[in-house]
């Protein structure tokens, strides 16, 4: 009897101890498992990206000269000649085309005549001129005829003097029946053929001056500004991988009526005879500022009667409160200058529920 009590008081101990280890056992498997179930708080996170505060514009322009003259003959007359044609180089003094000269000559010896005339009625009005002071100064003459030998040879001097310049005339308009180039240039544009009759100042040869050329391009009126102050850059269709430096030289005082843009022209001075009249150009513009930006959405931003904060989301799903430097606020945006750095990952929405002990868990969208 003795025996069986002791076995059956060791077996009740040995059932106990059993019992309080299952249960210590299941409360931690518990403890464990809600560890391991229970999830962070699900947020949606924005990255954080850094760019030029206004994106690059390009537009599509003409490469064009800087001086492009319409040349024309001085004088009426009739073509004789074209010496040139489109696309042809000239050098200064080279003559582009002339003019039938038939006309021009009579005029020129007309007018030699009419001076050797009137060299010799200066002679006889000079010569009438003296010998009325010889008589006058001997008492044989009035005053009345001394005057009018004075006043003969007077005109007699404006006659020659006219035709004196009439000859000058009549040789500079002879000279002028040959269009000669007046620079180092480029024909664009021919619009005479022989037989056809122009006018004075009628334009008869264009002729583009090899120097500095530019590009020519149409700005929109929000961008004017940026035109003016920003920086320009031109990269040729026939080589996109080299870029010329540009710089504003002209823009319109007005807009065009119907595409209601500015006419902006942009020198070229490092365009070498690789870059050719005509060719199409696109034209890039970008602020002249080197500030960068980051735009976040408006429910990011935390302020709690403090600093502007953004909440940052690290690997391990903690959060940490940082200030940032609000540059400006657009209607469905902020925009941030500073205080994250590139590529951080910020709460994007519900901010004002984070708790910064709480970890929380990235996800695409917040719908179960």
């Amino acid at each position: 009897m003795f025996a069986r009590s002791i076995f059956l008081s060791y077996y009740r101990l040995l059932t106990g101890a059993a019992l309080a280890f299952a249960v210590f056992a299941l409360t931690g498997c518990n403890e464990k498992a809600a560890e391991i179930v229970a999830p962070g708080r699900p947020v949606l996170a924005a990255t954080v990206h850094y760019e030029a505060e206004s994106p690059e514009r390009s537009f599509v322009g003409t490469i064009k000269p800087r001086i492009e003259a319409d040349m024309g003959f001085r004088v009426p007359g009739k073509v004789a000649k074209r010496l040139v044609e489109v696309g042809q180089t000239v050098d200064v003094g080279q003559p582009l085309a002339t003019l039938d000269e038939v006309d021009l000559k009579l005029q020129a010896e007309q007018a030699e005549a009419e001076f050797r005339a009137a060299t010799g009625v200066l002679a006889q009005a000079a010569a009438a001129e003296q010998r009325a002071k010889d008589l006058r100064a001997k008492g044989w003459t009035t005053d009345a005829q001394m005057d009018t030998s004075r006043a003969a040879a007077d005109e007699a001097r404006a006659r020659l003097n006219r035709a004196e310049r009439s000859v000058e005339l009549t040789k500079n308009s002879l000279s002028y029946a040959t269009l000669e180039a007046d620079t180092r240039g480029v024909v664009t544009a021919t619009l005479i053929e022989p037989g056809q009759v122009v006018a004075s100042g009628q334009t008869a040869i264009r002729v583009a001056r090899l120097g500095e050329k530019e590009a020519v391009v149409a700005i929109p009126e929000t961008l004017v500004g940026r035109a003016k102050s920003g920086v320009a850059t031109v990269t040729l269709w026939s080589e996109a991988t080299k870029k010329y430096a540009a710089k504003l030289r002209e823009i319109a005082p007005t807009a065009d009526p119907a595409t209601r843009t500015y006419l902006a022209k942009f020198s070229l001075p490092d365009a070498g005879d690789s870059v050719s009249l005509g060719m199409t150009a696109t034209m890039t513009l970008s602020d002249s500022a080197t500030e960068r930006v980051a735009k976040l959405p408006l429910s990011a931003l935390y302020s709690q009667g403090g600093d502007p904060s953004l909440y940052i989301v690290d690997d391990k799903g903690e959060v940490t409160l940082k200030p940032v430097t609000v540059k400006s606020y657009e209607s469905d945006c902020v925009v941030i200058s500073g205080g994250v750095d590139e590529g951080a990952k910020v709460v994007a929405l519900g901010v004002q529920k984070i708790d910064p002990a709480q970890k929380v868990r990235v996800v695409s969208s917040l719908s179960f």
